[in-house]
């Protein structure tokens, strides 16, 4: 089991970590506002103006350390770490699954079922916690097309096959996550998703912990000598970390969607949060930023019971977990991968 450790998210602008002895200072404007131990990380997010010593850097390599860097807006910039991990047979196997149309599409498949079983039950629990307040049929006409999905996800397909019914799913999904919004602010209106920039506070939201999640899981593919490059649902691209986008999956709507819908609700962001920027973008605060950050490590700290192993694991641990079920099955010690699916 890999140990589950922390994650340095650095939201201050024009701040500069440097190394201190063995630990990690964040100045600004000249005066230390932090001090972390480098063993007790396990990455640094770094958000906009955020500048950092290449003796930090260095440290950082050597102790395993992922440092990322992003834009203010949470878009992926670049990524520092040290040397390659792990075995080399199984990236080759990695490889060589990734080019076998069949058991890459059986691969796939099982990410789709716990991405749409996880969809739909945030729906169900958004319908028992909340049918007193309307959108009960739109819930329940989600809730069925997502099961229909399921249902065809019970043969194999093609992956084109299997991208078109995760297309359809998703857009069912969506359809029906107005209703989850009880908070009825005119600016947490959603009307669909949309990114690169997103144009509403919802989107940036999502857009902003989907870009938290797929680091988290980038990391644990890496911590377990897999190559998150190399993906079986999303397409291979130059800098797009395909099998990171493929693990984040089944936790999107469990780990991001919920957290963010969370937050609205209850009215820990509101409307004042957010900025709009030219050409309809949309961007969140400092404060948004670190009122997010601050839900995201703590909801990591939550524990429940894996479904498969049976063992009870810190929410943060599970795409660690994931990607040793991953690891195991390429090694042949699973005939399947077997998906997450929360309950």
């Amino acid at each position: 089991m890999k140990k589950h450790l922390n994650t340095l998210y650095v939201t201050t602008q024009n701040a500069y970590l440097h190394k201190e002895g063995q630990s990690v200072a964040v100045n600004v404007e000249k005066e230390t506002r932090l001090r972390v131990p480098v063993h007790t990380l396990d990455g640094i997010v770094c958000f906009g103006a955020v500048s950092m010593s290449p003796f930090l850097m260095h440290h950082c390599a050597e102790s395993n350390v992922a440092v990322s860097f992003l834009s203010q807006y949470g878009k992926f910039l670049a990524r520092i770490q040290g040397p390659v991990s792990g075995n080399v047979l199984l990236r080759r196997e990695q490889y060589r699954v990734a080019d076998q149309a069949e058991a890459a599409a059986a691969i796939a498949r099982n990410m789709l079922m716990g991405k749409l079983a996880n969809a739909r039950a945030v729906l169900r629990r958004a319908q028992r916690d909340h049918a007193d307040k309307g959108g009960f049929q739109t819930l329940e006409k989600s809730q069925s097309r997502l099961t229909q999905y399921l249902q065809r996800l019970e043969r194999l397909m093609p992956i084109d096959e299997l991208r078109g019914n995760e297309g359809e799913a998703a857009a069912s999904y969506f359809a029906a996550f107005p209703q989850l919004i009880t908070a009825k602010e005119e600016a947490f209106v959603f009307s669909g998703r949309n990114r690169r920039p997103p144009t509403d506070p919802v989107n940036a939201l999502l857009s902003f912990s989907y870009t938290l999640l797929v680091h988290d899981c980038r990391s644990a593919l890496e911590g377990v000598g897999l190559d998150p490059c190399v993906g079986y649902l999303h397409t291979d691209r130059p800098g797009r970390p395909s099998l990171a986008l493929d693990l984040m999956e089944e936790f999107r709507a469990v780990m991001a969607d919920r957290l963010v819908l969370s937050l609205i609700n209850r009215r820990q962001i509101q409307p004042k949060d957010f900025n709009d920027s030219a050409g309809g973008a949309v961007s969140m605060s400092d404060s948004a930023r670190k009122t997010l950050l601050t839900a995201w490590q703590k909801r990591k700290q939550e524990e429940i019971t894996h479904p498969y192993l049976g063992e009870k694991c810190k929410v943060g641990l599970l795409p660690h977990l994931q990607a040793q079920l991953l690891a195991r099955h390429l090694r042949g010690d699973l005939e399947a991968y077997p998906p997450f699916i929360w309950k």
